[in-house]
């Protein structure tokens, strides 16, 4: 009786060391059994509840650490944590199921403990479990995912009859405008780069598209990832994820911009898209906000400073109000000659030099206003105004001013006075006429330069005035075509940014001239609201894409252009023709 009741005791305190509960013991014992032993890593693991690879990471340890103190508490972090440790061996147990942090936090919340995944990771690592090797699909649990988008492909477009719905419906109304365009030519004439799977074209419609749909952005191509709409417009079977879109931007080679420009322009002419005679120029400088780059400073007329960034220079037709030039590459050294590059951009083009230019004070020099003149030129600029030249204009008799009317203009002042005059400038050959205009809303006298010695003086008042439109123009491109936007998570280039935004403004002013009604001059945001902004339901067919759009308050304007008329062969999508309904 006596033995057997030792022998129960015995037992009894033996599960004390074999059934170690605390941390440290356990991991004692089981190096103990390992090196006293003499027992496998997997035996161990099997005894002690870990896994063959957290053995060897403990036999690893203790080899490099000896003398590690296991019968003394632990230096640092808590001692008790009174959330933890109730469910420390709920925790161990679903580890022991291949578990990570993350599947035993949701485990843990779905059961009513709602512990963090970073609380599960410090009782993990107090237990001694390493963490989990990458896992395959199969191994994981199966939880609600997001949908995985197909590669991009132009070789598995697929055009099988079906019906298909799409929030975008409103790219399809500039299907039959990109439709005669040689878009393929272009770039390959621009030498554009491209592959098998996604060829230049595809890549160049992707980006418009994203472009063209302003809200969309490209830093926002997820959300449209799985639209079947977007992949159609683009002619591939899904739209490509944005680190294509990044890594394309970056493969154009510089040369390219100004053939593909040139191209581009070519072909839209061709639709009906005007050539103006007289253009507004400027400057604009988009911003850049990281570090360590090799950008000069350049003055931020929104934020009224001068910073980091790209300096763009932008040509806008005063008769279609369509940007027509470009360029995104300048240095200060060389933005004085930009105009002269842009002259000799249009000749290239049209086969004339531009009629009439107009731009403020700090685009050129007097130098290159000669250079303007000697080529028939005319131009209309501002003069800086200068103390001394500020003395001369008070000291001026009032006699010899005169007051003009100006005509078409909406605005209170229009009956300012005005000094005309003839002068000379150091740096230009010939005459110049500089006109002192006061009375026009300004503290301070306008200046206005022309090489026009005998217009009007009310006309050229008036035709500078339009001028201010440009700024109104760039507003419309930094807002809705998001040139300023370098910061979102598809980081375009500014050149192929900018070109995307002359191909697009060109599209929405094409649309505009076709729909009429006023909406020839419309800004892009007001098509785009109208319009554009639209859901629709494509049904492929064998021979046909029919586009039918819901009811509208807009579509009895779609409807009077004749665009329910449309039928059109789409060469990007077999050559099947496009039909557009209206509900």
């Amino acid at each position: 009786m006596f033995i057997s009741e030792g022998s129960q005791i015995t037992r009894k305190e033996a599960r004390y060391f074999l059934e170690p509960a605390n941390a440290t013991h356990r991991q004692y014992e089981a190096l103990r059994a390992f090196f006293v032993e003499g027992l496998s890593a997997p035996q161990v693991a099997e005894r002690f509840g870990y896994s063959p690879g957290t053995v060897r990471v403990m036999v690893h340890k203790f080899r490099q650490t000896p003398q590690r103190p296991f019968f003394l508490p632990p230096a640092k972090g808590p001692q008790a944590a009174p959330k933890s440790d109730p469910l420390r061996d709920r925790i161990v147990a679903l580890r022991q199921q291949n578990l990570s942090i993350y599947d035993i936090s949701r485990a843990l919340a779905h059961e009513g403990h709602p512990l963090s995944a970073v609380a599960v990771s410090q009782v993990l690592r107090q237990e001694g479990f390493a963490r989990l090797p990458r896992r395959s699909e199969e191994e994981r649990p199966s939880v609600v995912r997001p949908t995985v988008a197909a590669v991009a492909d132009v070789r598995q477009l697929d055009l099988q009859p079906r019906t298909i719905r799409t929030q975008l419906g409103g790219l399809f109304l500039f299907v039959p405008l990109l439709a005669p365009i040689p878009l393929e030519r272009i770039c390959s004439q621009a030498r554009l780069p491209g592959s098998k799977m996604i060829p230049a074209s595809c890549a160049l419609r992707s980006l418009l598209g994203l472009k063209l749909f302003g809200t969309a952005r490209h830093g926002h191509v997820k959300s449209a990832v799985l639209d079947e709409g977007l992949a159609l417009f683009a002619g591939l079977n899904v739209i490509p994820k944005r680190s294509f879109l990044t890594e394309y931007s970056c493969r154009i080679d510089p040369a390219c911009y100004g053939r593909w420009m040139h191209r581009w322009f070519e072909a839209v002419s061709t639709l009906g898209l005007p050539r103006g005679e007289s253009f507004d120029l400027d400057f604009h400088t988009i911003p850049f906000q990281g570090e360590d780059a090799l950008l000069e400073k350049h003055y931020v007329t929104k934020r009224s400073r001068r910073q980091k960034g790209i300096l763009a220079f932008l040509a806008r037709d005063d008769q279609t109000r369509v940007f027509c030039y470009a360029n995104g590459q300048l240095r200060k050294d060389q933005q004085n000659d930009e105009i002269l590059w842009f002259v000799a951009f249009w000749k290239q083009r049209t086969g004339r030099y531009p009629e009439e230019l107009i731009f403020d004070s700090k685009l050129t020099t007097y130098a290159n206003l000669s250079r303007l003149s000697a080529l028939g030129i005319r131009f209309i600029t501002l003069r800086r105004r200068s103390p001394k030249l500020l003395r001369e204009i008070a000291t001026t008799p009032a006699s010899a001013w005169r007051r003009i009317e100006l005509e078409g203009i909406s605005r209170l002042y229009k009956t300012p006075r005005i000094l005309d005059r003839q002068i000379t400038l150091s740096g230009y050959e010939g005459l110049l006429r500089q006109m002192t205009i006061l009375d026009l809303g300004h503290e301070e006298p306008t200046l206005l330069l022309t090489n026009q010695l005998t217009r009007s003086p009310a006309p050229l008042i008036e035709r500078y005035a339009r001028r201010m439109l440009i700024e109104n123009q760039i507003a419309d491109g930094i807002d809705f075509f998001h040139m300023d936007a370098l910061s979102l998570a598809v980081a375009m280039k500014v050149n192929c940014d900018l070109q995307l935004t002359l191909m697009a403004s060109s599209l929405y002013r094409l649309l505009g001239l076709r729909i009429g009604h006023g909406y020839e001059t419309a800004e892009s945001r007001h098509l785009f609201r109208d319009f554009i902004n639209a859901t629709a339901t494509i049904r492929l067919t064998d021979r046909e894409i029919q586009v039918t759009f819901a009811k509208r308050a807009h579509n009895p304007l779609l409807l009077a252009a004749g665009l329910d008329q449309t039928e059109v062969a789409v060469p990007w999508l077999g050559d099947r023709r496009l039909k557009l309904a209206f509900g």
